[in-house]
């Protein structure tokens, strides 16, 4: 017997205004960018000592952004599809055509935050920390558009009662594993920075929590690769592994040594200094 919930078919296209439709999953990078500006503002400005004044977090935003779409979509042609874009490269701007990765934003907003932190002389660790700690926002809402979508679903599964049939995924039913994927990336890893922010002194350890974030999105998408159907131009790797499981693997080997790095170093003791001018 095959068990199989209806798909809530949700059109992509929320609204369109003349010629410019507007699109669930570009609202959830705005969402998320947007939330994680927010959140990053709200820990400055608890942090002691202060490392940013609130323009410079706007200014961050700038970056971020930046970095999460050129990244997004290069790491997309060079990891994913590479041998397409090489035949069609004017396909590679035409981001609306999709192909994000997050692997490739994640490189690109690296770059893009060790080149603001450069320019205007702050803390790398300390900034990085907490754009860690909001990057769970954007994945959330990134994983949710991606259901909507009704794309990246997850392989076969005939035996859970939860699973779907996805319009583009065959008769079959098919484990949400988008959803599983906003839960894990998503809620539970924001969770857990949030708790180990305000309940540990790990937020005083420049560096730490960069680290659980590596750390446990590496092991989130590892755990959610299970259940997800490979990209149709790749499919599975060798003994069976996943192009994701691939590029994630090294991310819980950096966090797990940045993290031991960061709990060898001494703590930033808590100051009364004024904010930072913008």
């Amino acid at each position: 017997m095959l068990f199989a919930l209806p798909f809530p078919a949700i059109d992509p296209v929320l609204i369109e205004i003349g010629p410019f439709p507007i699109r669930w999953y570009a609202l959830a990078y705005i969402a998320g960018l947007l939330g994680g500006w927010w959140y990053v503002r709200a820990l400055v400005r608890a942090a002691r000592p202060p490392f940013l004044a609130d323009a410079q977090v706007d200014d961050l935003l700038v970056w971020a952004i930046l970095g999460t779409i050129l990244g997004g979509r290069l790491g997309y042609v060079l990891f994913y599809n590479l041998p397409f874009f090489l035949e069609n490269p004017l396909e590679i701007p035409m981001m609306w055509h999709g192909g994000m990765s997050f692997h490739g934003g994640f490189l690109g907003v690296c770059l893009a935050v060790t080149l603001f932190c450069r320019q205007r002389q702050v803390s790398l660790l300390r900034v990085g920390d907490v754009v860690a700690s909001a990057a769970p926002i954007g994945l959330f809402f990134g994983r949710l558009a991606n259901f909507v979508n009704g794309e990246l679903f997850g392989r076969v599964a005939t035996d859970v009662p939860w699973a779907m049939v996805f319009p583009r995924g065959g008769p079959l039913p098919r484990h949400p594993s988008q959803l599983y994927e906003a839960g894990l990336e998503g809620l539970v890893l924001f969770a857990l920075l949030a708790v180990l922010w305000r309940f540990t002194r790990l937020s005083a350890r420049p560096g730490a929590l960069i680290g659980v974030f590596l750390l446990g999105y590496g092991v989130a998408r590892t755990t959610a690769e299970f259940f997800r159907e490979p990209d149709a131009q790749i499919g599975f790797l060798t003994l069976g592994v996943t192009m994701g499981q691939v590029l994630s693997v090294p991310m819980i080997a950096v966090g797990a040594l940045i993290l031991a790095w960061a709990l060898r170093r001494p703590r930033v003791e808590p100051s009364s200094a004024p904010a930072p001018k913008p």
